[in-house]
């Protein structure tokens, strides 16, 4: 068994009700802080594991951390959901197929030009410090200004830069939201020199994937570097599970 330290950031009282034995009760906003202090330090041990109700906070918070540099900080995929069926509420409760007349299939349209990266205004100048400040804002902000629900994406798909986290056949044939441009997880690569100036700096960019959690961790390291990201939450699971269970489609949540 892996030598492993797992920090539960829900609230003190879903805490209270039922845990991981020797998980650790802290706020998402203080983890940052939490694992500055931790002795013996977070490096220590084979894996930091982050743990929510379904996945997604935590996924949030690990692409936090991970962009700090905390490197063997891992989210618990499904969270609590996966646990105990005593939890499972916060992913069958959310299951959905309120999108399913509207997808689109075929292909993506282009990706934006490529553009400027966000202005960041920390008042310091070198590297660390700005990272550092920018992580602890996030955090602080927490998951409630890094999600949005896809009735709100509907409402405004022009007002959304909405990037589709599948692979391309299953873009084109299973469907994605109307407008949304692939960005296949296989051959992104997140760097300045390739596909991030794509992202539009003037509106929100909402990444979706299979169940909202690959996009919250995306989500998490875009907003670091200043990106007005929110991640759509509960991904296709929230929007067409019942085709995603027929077309054969990994990742549809069955506790």
């Amino acid at each position: 068994e892996a030598d492993q330290y797992v920090i539960d950031i829900r609230a003190a009282t879903d805490f209270a009700t039922g845990h991981i034995e020797g998980a650790v009760n802290v706020p998402l906003g203080d983890l940052a802080t939490h694992l500055a202090a931790m002795d013996p330090a977070p490096s220590t041990y084979d894996v930091v594991v982050i743990a929510c109700y379904s996945g997604q906070s935590a996924a949030f918070a690990t692409g936090v951390l991970r962009a700090m540099g905390y490197e063997n900080v891992k989210s618990m995929k499904w969270g609590m959901s996966s646990w105990h069926t005593d939890f499972s509420g916060s992913w069958v409760d959310n299951r959905s197929n309120a999108r399913a007349t509207e997808f689109e299939t075929g292909a993506s349209p282009a990706k934006f030009a490529e553009g400027d990266l966000p202005t960041l205004n920390t008042g310091f100048e070198d590297g660390p410090s700005i990272l550092a400040a920018r992580a602890a804002a996030v955090l602080s902000e927490g998951f409630g200004a890094a999600k949005v629900s896809n009735a709100d994406v509907f409402q405004d798909l022009d007002g959304h830069y909405v990037m589709n986290f599948w692979p391309q056949d299953l873009y084109e044939n299973t469907g994605h939201v109307p407008g949304a441009i692939l960005y296949d997880p296989s051959t992104t690569p997140w760097l300045s020199t390739t596909y991030l100036k794509t992202l539009p700096t003037d509106r929100p960019v909402v990444p979706y994937c299979y169940t909202g959690q690959t996009s919250a961790y995306i989500t998490g390291y875009l907003r670091v570097l200043g990106y007005d990201a929110k991640s759509l939450l509960f991904g296709n699971n929230g929007m067409i599970y019942d085709k995603m269970v027929t077309d054969g489609v990994p990742n549809a949540f069955n506790p």
